[in-house]
């Protein structure tokens, strides 16, 4: 009897999970910065495809840093290609903390932001786009940066 019941709860377990629609972002990708130091050299490229235009968007930067790194700020250049468009950069000044902790979610000794780059959701138009980050900190290398990338959600 036990046996049986397993397998119902088993079943209606399975069935509720492949049932639900957890919806994960549309793209998400990052990339490791050679020997946690981020040259401003070193440009990671992201790039993506847009089929869905009925619906808005979030665009974040992912950043995954030690928690022994040196700032409480990270200032990128954002450059963006959209389809048929020319390159449009912009400087971010990313808040990653404050003197007493890290805006960020943790995990030991690393520490992975998601900051939104748009303030507003946005309509993306079909097609493919180009997403470039770059350092350009005063300190080059950037220190005890691990990773870096690019997030661009569906908004609900």
């Amino acid at each position: 009897m036990t046996k049986r019941f397993a397998y119902i709860v088993l079943f209606l377990v399975s069935s509720f999970l492949f049932a639900c629609k957890y919806k994960v972002g549309f793209y998400e990708k990052t990339v490791v910065v050679p020997n946690h130091a981020w040259a401003s050299s070193f440009r990671p490229t992201f790039t993506f495809e847009i089929t869905d235009t009925t619906t808005s968007y979030n665009i974040y930067v992912i950043t995954r840093h030690t928690d022994a790194y040196h700032y409480n700020n990270m200032w990128i250049e954002f450059t963006s290609i959209a389809p048929a468009s020319v390159a449009e950069t912009q400087k971010l000044n990313l808040k990653l903390g404050d003197n007493a902790k890290w805006l960020g979610s943790s995990m030991d000794d690393i520490v992975e932001h998601r900051i939104l780059v748009n303030r507003n959701p946005v309509k993306l138009k079909s097609g493919k786009y180009i997403f470039t980050l770059q350092n350009i900190m005063r300190e080059d290398p950037l220190e005890e940066v691990m990773n870096v990338g690019i997030r661009v959600s569906k908004v609900e």
